[in-house]
């Protein structure tokens, strides 16, 4: 229980992103629930972030998106289809801590820059796929 706790510590500065628009999907009329030690939340707020703030970097935008141990949806639905996915990207978070964002958005770049697709190619995105085939 103990290196749980610690877990969240490490988690926490990619964690205290998700927070703030957590409460902007609950807060627009959206739904939440913790599941399995992670705050999953949608509502429109959510859905408008996924669609038009994703989708200015991810073509059509995202289903769900992974803070930490704050989970985003469209809606329930792709919450529950999401989530094994989603679980690889909150044990990436507990593995790499506040290293996340930025060792996330370097191999973004690095894909990028060796001719690749910047979501398809970056390895996190690659080990979330594989796993949860």
């Amino acid at each position: 229980m103990k290196s749980r706790g610690l877990l969240y510590l490490w988690a926490f500065p990619t964690t205290a992103v998700g927070l703030p628009l957590a409460a902007a999907a609950l807060l627009s009329g959206g739904k939440g629930s913790v599941v399995d030690g992670v705050l999953e939340v949608h509502g429109p707020a959510a859905e408008f972030f996924l669609r038009r703030v994703v989708g200015l970097f991810l073509r059509g935008g995202a289903s769900a998106i992974t803070f930490g141990h704050v989970v985003l949806g469209r809606d329930a639905r792709l919450l529950e289809v999401t989530r094994t996915h989603e679980r690889v990207h909150v044990r990436q978070v507990e593995r790499w801590g506040p290293l996340f964002l930025p060792v996330y958005l370097g191999a973004s770049i690095w894909a990028k820059t060796r001719g690749g697709r910047a979501y398809e190619d970056n390895f996190l995105e690659k080990e979330a796929f594989q796993k949860s085939r």
